[in-house]
């Protein structure tokens, strides 16, 4: 998958003038959080959106960034729809704003009745680009991606398991069914990716394509074992583990990590959250937290160049899902 990555140009807040009753020119006030701000994730409790927001709530608090707090909502129903319909919903409104995954982009291809355009949302800011990797328990045997497609193959049925269906993991396990011509992966939708891991522990699953920050207290425990990265290069936090493209096979996938907000929100408001968030994503805290995790947080694009970006993910996700087709990755 080819990523954009450009830094936002021109994001620095533009303090307009406004006149005064009195006809006499004055800096207008600018706009601040008037009561605490809803802070909308579309997964469940424990997965990797719903860290991030509670780490970027700490910070925000920490900085004393807003006025008034911002609470994360959990709103996992329907693989995000019901996240995505809410903020619709809140058009016009300028104290909420959505933690994203990649279902931002696949539940309104796929659920073409729920009435949203995401192009319509208001972009905010792109804190990061989350990371994935094939995970089997570290007593499976496994020890690398053959290893794994001939215990897949050998297997009657091989269970796994993802966030949600129709979005990022189930994707990513139908590229890899396809890319082996693999027929029997049974796969398993969860609410949240930290419900995913932890039953890959307990067994219940033999296979998942975590993002890092939900795997990676199993991992330093020594429970679970990573077997490849779908990335363009090695990732600092897995020197030990080959790419996909390194073992030959082109998958290259990635999480996209973004603040949006509903339709019609006030300029004065995008820009205060604009200027927020790129302060928590320029803040130590949150670059230790990329490094430390394994997302890749280069370069800040917030605004117009979101919504540039948001454009070309949007079409790339409908190529991929022709590709592999609707039914290969929410099992309907």
């Amino acid at each position: 998958m080819t990523v954009t990555r450009r830094a936002l140009t021109g994001c620095a807040l533009a303090l307009g003038l406004s006149v005064a009753v009195s006809g006499v020119v004055t800096p207008a006030q600018a706009w601040e959080p008037k009561k605490p701000v809803e802070m909308i994730i579309m997964a469940g409790t424990g997965g990797g959106a719903d860290q991030l927001a509670r780490l970027i709530q700490g910070i925000i608090d920490q900085k004393k960034l807003s006025p008034r707090p911002f609470i994360p909502i959990n709103k996992p129903g329907g693989s995000g729809a019901e996240a995505l319909r809410y903020l619709q919903d809140k058009a016009g409104d300028d104290h909420t704003v959505l933690v994203t995954l990649n279902s931002y982009y696949t539940t309104p291809i796929i659920n073409e009745g729920l009435g949203v355009d995401v192009t319509k949302f208001t972009p905010i800011g792109l804190m990061a680009l989350d990371t994935f990797q094939l995970w089997v328990t570290s007593d499976s045997g496994i020890n690398s991606l053959d290893d794994w497609v001939k215990a897949v193959k050998a297997a009657d049925t091989w269970n796994v398991g993802g966030t949600g269906k129709g979005q990022e993991d189930s994707i990513l396990f139908a590229m890899l069914q396809a890319e082996y011509n693999i027929k029997n992966i049974t796969y398993i939708p969860f609410p949240g990716g930290g419900t995913v891991a932890k039953n890959l522990i307990g067994k219940h699953i033999a296979s998942t394509v975590n993002n890092p920050s939900e795997q990676m207290a199993f991992y330093k425990a020594g429970q679970s074992r990573p077997l490849v990265q779908f990335t363009d290069e090695r990732l600092a936090a897995f020197p030990d583990v080959p790419t996909a493209k390194e073992l030959g096979h082109d998958i290259v996938y990635f999480m996209q990590r973004s603040f949006n907000a509903p339709p019609g929100m006030s300029k004065e408001a995008q820009e205060f959250y604009i200027g927020l968030f790129e302060k928590v994503f320029k803040s130590d805290e949150w670059q230790k937290f990329c490094t430390d995790e394994g997302l890749m947080c280069d370069n800040w694009v917030a605004g117009d160049d979101l919504a540039e970006f948001h454009k070309k993910q949007l079409a790339r996700h409908e190529a991929l899902i022709a590709k592999v087709g609707a039914k290969a990755i929410t099992g309907e």
